[in-house]
């Protein structure tokens, strides 16, 4: 059993370095997760100097140990985005995120697959939902499809993707080192002011400070307490199951469990947070025996797999009220994005994309359509 370690860790990557002693660069990039490192990739494309830095390693957070589902549109439904934000901003939210799927496909060749998703029905009350997903989705000329099929009934998306998200961004890490980003780990930001991060061992002297953390968010900037509030995801995977066919990605129960078999036949499946809520609202980053009591169940109960558990991991994410991300300058020069709310994958590049921008006074359409509605 691989104990707190991600399915998708083959085990093959050379950690970064810590940070000793002093460094000066343009920007200083906290987090070298999908976010961070979409930014520092942009900052480098606009002529800025970065050092990038993170508590653990590339991707050892959340970005590293998620579902590896790469879906469109906001962390609602879309016709709740709808409902929320106006149908001009929620169509163009999923545009954008439809659009960053593709580029990171583009940047990771063979990390994304394309086999749609699917979200199941587990009620009249879900029934109802789906179908008003159904109606609004059409209307805006998204693509969404009815399912019915072994596992239940509800909607599929076709062309919605899966990757390898530990995959990917490892190979947007080389990909910003080969274009002059200089990356630490084992690197934990301490402090956190305008022109300087301090970590234990060493020091960065920049002009602007870009903290792209999303589990703990709030610890690192006190500010955002209760603009954001950790929790902890919990997953499992099994060896490759040959017992069962899972053409896709699914979700179900209003997306609190979800899973995926991958091209080897292994199955990954994560969620049940909404079982122990109170708990899982947590910094602790360690897996539990009631979640995961509730994982296994749905992958032998509810999936019929019988193939043995071989991981079980979990990872902090930060959720907001809106389920619209954070991107905003929190100290002077020091800007915070994070907030996805579970669905950081594409829309938290988006973030890392659309700051390194506005942290200079370049215009962001993405940054304008997530800043939140007046009250």
């Amino acid at each position: 059993m691989n104990a707190n370690t991600p399915l998708w860790d083959d085990g093959t990557w050379q950690a970064l370095a810590p940070l000793h002693g002093l460094v000066t660069a343009d920007v200083c990039v906290v987090g070298l997760g999908g976010s961070g490192l979409s930014c520092i990739d942009d900052l480098l494309a606009l002529g800025h100097s970065v050092v990038g830095i993170d508590a653990g390693d590339v991707a050892s957070g959340a970005a590293g140990r998620n579902g590896g589902l790469l879906l469109p549109g906001t962390a609602d439904y879309h016709h709740d985005a709808v409902r929320l934000l106006g149908r001009a901003r929620a169509v163009r939210l999923h545009e954008l995120t439809l659009e960053e799927i593709t580029r990171i496909d583009a940047q990771a060749p063979g990390c994304v697959r394309y086999p749609g998703s699917v979200r199941l029905s587990a009620s009249d009350e879900e029934d109802g939902d789906c179908t008003r997903q159904y109606d609004a989705m059409r209307a805006d000329g998204l693509p969404v499809e009815p399912y019915d099929g072994p596992f239940g009934h509800g909607l599929f998306f076709p062309g919605d993707a899966a990757f390898n998200p530990l995959r990917r961004c490892r190979a947007l890490a080389r990909r910003v080192q080969a274009n002059g980003a200089v990356l630490f780990g084992r690197s934990a930001a301490l402090r956190v002011d305008a022109g300087v991060v301090s970590t234990t061992d060493g020091m960065i002297h920049c002009d602007r400070v870009i903290c792209a953390v999303d589990g703990r968010l709030e610890a690192l900037l006190p500010e955002l307490l209760g603009a954001v509030r950790t929790a902890r995801l919990q997953m499992l995977a099994t060896a490759p199951a040959s017992d069962v066919s899972i053409p896709c990605p699914m979700s179900t129960r209003w997306g609190f469990d979800y899973w995926q078999q991958l091209p080897d036949g292994a199955i990954a499946l994560g969620g049940g947070r909404d079982v122990a809520m109170d708990e899982e609202w947590t910094h602790d980053r360690e897996p539990t025996a009631r979640v995961q009591a509730h994982l296994e169940q749905v992958l032998r109960e509810r999936l019929g797999v019988h193939a043995p558990i071989t991981h079980r991991w979990a990872a902090n994410v930060s959720y907001t009220d809106s389920g619209l991300p954070v991107l905003a300058e929190v100290r002077p020069r020091v800007w915070a994005i994070g907030g996805y709310s579970g669905t950081g994958n594409a829309m938290g590049a988006l973030c890392g994309r659309a700051v390194a921008r506005a942290a200079f006074g370049l215009p962001s359409e993405f940054a304008t359509l997530v800043t939140p509605l007046p009250s």
